[in-house]
């Protein structure tokens, strides 16, 4: 609620008018608030049908929505074994790699989302090269067994994986911990090239006079390369299970937060494993 207080009073832009306690109370209780939000999340129904299903006004979904997100985005990721323990920001997952040892792997992923207005600044920076669509990209980390480890750098579409983390400080992290080891596909060469000790990146292909020989060690070496890096695209699948990480049709400032939202709790079941 305090959270709550807090976003009302920024989207206002002064202190409350009414004294505290004043206005319509909750009609669903805080359990049904999560459910609700969760079910949302899930299936991204509409907030009417879901009033339908609890006899109330849509207004009332909505307002459920809007205090259980940002809690479930606020509570970071899910680590496997530690059971009270939850990683944060980037810093936090190159801690836990290098306290236990794990090699990370590191990928980029689009979801479609809604096109700006026409006329509206920048508009182009959503549209994905590769997709040839407006999206928003999110980078994943994952372990070798692809539990997800932290989701985040959410950027327009248009930006490079690689550019998108780069500005999360990911160079200066790696760095810090030069132990810290990493699988990555061709979109961070770049991060490759810099760390060539600590990332590894696909093979360059060989040029068009190579012979047979050369190019049957770079197959060899590119497939055993995406398949110690095929978790993290396990690690995505997962979360595109969940209806907004296919299409999102909401708004998009509501968009990080959703994503987060969901990304923190696919590592409660995979942690598991």
């Amino acid at each position: 609620m305090a959270r709550e207080d807090a976003r009302l009073r920024e989207r206002r832009g002064h202190e409350r008018l009414r004294a505290e306690g004043g206005g319509p109370d909750h009609i669903l209780v805080f359990t049904d608030r999560v459910i609700a939000t969760l079910v949302i999340l899930r299936f991204q129904l509409p907030h009417a049908a879901l009033a339908v299903f609890y006899g109330v006004d849509r207004s009332t979904i909505t307002r459920a929505v809007h205090e259980i997100r940002p809690l479930l985005a606020a509570r970071g990721f899910a680590v496997p074994g530690e059971s009270g323990l939850r990683l944060h920001t980037l810093a936090d997952v190159f801690a836990y790699a290098r306290t236990h040892g794990a090699e990370l792997r590191i990928d980029g992923t689009e979801v479609q989302v809604r096109r700006p207005r026409a006329n509206r600044p920048g508009r182009r920076a959503f549209v994905s090269g590769k997709r040839k669509q407006n999206t928003k990209k999110a980078t994943v980390i994952s372990d070798d067994a692809g539990r997800t480890l932290w989701t985040g750098a959410i950027r327009p579409g248009r930006m490079h994986d690689q550019t998108a983390l780069k500005t999360e400080g990911i160079w200066d992290l790696f760095v810090q911990n030069p132990e810290v080891k990493a699988q990555v596909d061709a979109g961070y060469r770049g991060l490759a090239k810099d760390f060539p000790k600590q990332v590894t990146a696909p093979p360059n292909k060989p040029g068009k006079n190579a012979g047979a020989d050369e190019i049957a060690a770079w197959e060899a070496a590119r497939t055993a390369q995406s398949s110690r890096r095929i978790p993290v695209e396990h690690a995505n699948a997962e979360h595109k299970q969940w209806r907004p990480l296919q299409r999102y049709i909401g708004r998009r400032e509501y968009y990080v937060e959703t994503h987060l939202a969901i990304a923190g709790l696919v590592p409660d079941r995979t942690a598991m494993r």
